[in-house]
């Protein structure tokens, strides 16, 4: 399947900045279950060329402005071939052992609740039986419920809240997973809904290691294992680790942020004009001021 992406996310600044620091993990990588036939990113309008793999295996830049500015809108756009691998993503391109991946950190920290339904999935099947298990017990406990949760909201928070959105599905998971030993991690991207329906952000899931088979993709939010409407950006030990932006700036007053997604599947030989469609229905970007 071939998917059309167009990710424009927008900053605004209510006074101007003086300075402006972002790291970008907007470049995906090919693996087993995709490869990347496109891809531009761009920040005001000016294409990013300095991307380099970092320690997973994946690209990453900084971008680091010193003048004035009152908006960065940064654009990454593209065409990526993706295949059904029924969840295996496999060995990738790291130079980080699995194991570091057993981490804990303030958003993926365990509760005794989280341990609790971790150790009560069933070993007798081998680890990738448990961790489908695991998955649909992680689906059950806590229903989807957008707007009860934050990007800050911890998984352990989440799992006593009985509710919470993609972020803490996975979040859930991968403390679960790493409390039997599996090591697992939090992946940013993309989805094409099955459903028709339109998703205007990017989405998160899970990565668990399995021996002999390397990573599976795991999505607790729909109860599957990644399929081919799924585009991997990057990876981290939790949601903040594998943010596609993270940044800091020096501005007095408020920041304005809004994002937006375009994800749709390309049709043979229509791409550009697809792609151009998606970029007529994108947030625009502010106005220049002074």
């Amino acid at each position: 399947m071939k998917l059309l992406v167009r990710h424009q996310t927008v900053y605004r600044y209510a006074a101007t900045a003086g300075r402006v620091a972002m790291r970008l993990k907007l470049m995906p990588v090919d693996t087993p279950a995709q490869s990347v036939l496109d891809w531009q990113v761009s920040v005001n309008d000016e294409p990013l060329t300095g991307f380099r793999r970092n320690s997973y295996g994946e690209m990453e830049t900084i971008w680091i402005r010193h003048d004035r500015l009152d908006h960065a809108v940064i654009v990454a756009e593209g065409l990526v071939d993706t295949r059904e691998s029924h969840g295996v993503v496999g060995h990738l391109d790291s130079r980080v052992d699995p194991r570091y991946f057993l981490r804990d950190t303030p958003l993926t920290r365990a509760s005794d609740g989280i341990a609790e339904m971790a150790r009560a999935a069933p070993t007798g099947e081998g680890p990738l039986a448990q961790l489908h298990a695991l998955s649909a017990a992680v689906s059950d406990a806590v229903q989807y419920r957008a707007g009860v949760t934050s990007s800050a909201t911890s998984a352990a928070q989440a799992f006593a809240l009985g509710a919470g959105v993609c972020q803490d599905h996975a979040q859930i998971f991968i403390a679960a997973a790493r409390v039997i030993g599996r090591p697992a991690r939090y992946v940013s991207g993309y989805l094409l809904a099955g459903d028709g329906s339109a998703l205007h952000e990017t989405h998160g899931w899970a990565e668990a290691h399995v021996p002999g088979l390397g990573w599976i993709g795991f999505d607790p939010s729909n109860r599957v294992c990644v399929t081919e409407r799924y585009l991997r950006l990057a990876s981290g030990l939790d949601a903040d680790d594998a943010a596609p932006i993270r940044g800091s700036v020096t501005v007095a007053g408020d920041i304005w942020i809004d994002a937006d997604v375009r994800i749709a599947q390309a049709e043979e030989g229509v791409e550009e004009r697809q792609l151009q469609r998606q970029q007529q229905q994108s947030v625009p970007p502010p106005e220049q001021t002074g």
